[in-house]
């Protein structure tokens, strides 16, 4: 009898990547810090090799206030404009929820709980958007609200996941003999 032995390389906890732009740092598959050199320049016609280093968890207050702030704009238009109370109600509703996820997503501790706000308001107007622009065939207004809601549902998905799952270390596998 013949033993196969099979050896599989997994990643470490914290992995350096080499770029052209400089050495970055992954802790976990996260915090890639970019640049270790801000003199370095990317010899691409891309730009000047500055890139974000910013993660999800930091863009969440940024974008939740920036939906709540469109939501309740957006809603105070089609008041004005042609009178709908329910459009009104929407984007004071909008705004109250994004004001909610924004303040909670300030804090490390009740970050998932904001982003569950923000997830679900954002689920809640696409839904509202997407059977407005079905029901009335019109492509303006719902059409672009609807691509921004989904464009927010994304985000907010990704943020959530980004902030409820832990981190997996993964040992580093033993010699075979």
């Amino acid at each position: 009898m013949s033993s196969l032995a099979l050896t599989l390389t997994l990643p470490s906890l914290v992995s350096v990547r080499s770029t052209k732009l400089g050495r970055s740092v992954s802790n976990g598959g996260r915090n890639w810090s970019g640049l270790t050199n801000l003199s370095e320049k990317s010899k691409s016609k891309r730009g000047n090799g500055l890139c974000c280093k910013a993660e999800l968890s930091e863009l969440a207050p940024v974008v939740s206030a920036t939906y709540g702030v469109l939501l309740l704009g957006g809603g105070l238009f089609a008041y004005r404009k042609s009178g709908s109370k329910g459009s009104l109600f929407g984007g004071l509703t909008g705004s109250v929820l994004m004001a909610s996820a924004y303040y909670l997503t300030q804090s490390p501790e009740t970050r998932v709980l904001g982003d569950t706000i923000g997830l679900g308001a954002a689920f809640l107007f696409s839904s509202v958007f997407g059977f407005r622009l079905a029901s009335s065939r019109k492509p303006v207004p719902a059409g672009p609200l609807l691509l921004l809601s989904i464009g927010m549902l994304s985000f907010f998905v990704m943020a959530y996941m980004h902030d409820s799952l832990p981190v997996v270390s993964i040992p580093d596998p033993l010699p075979l003999p």
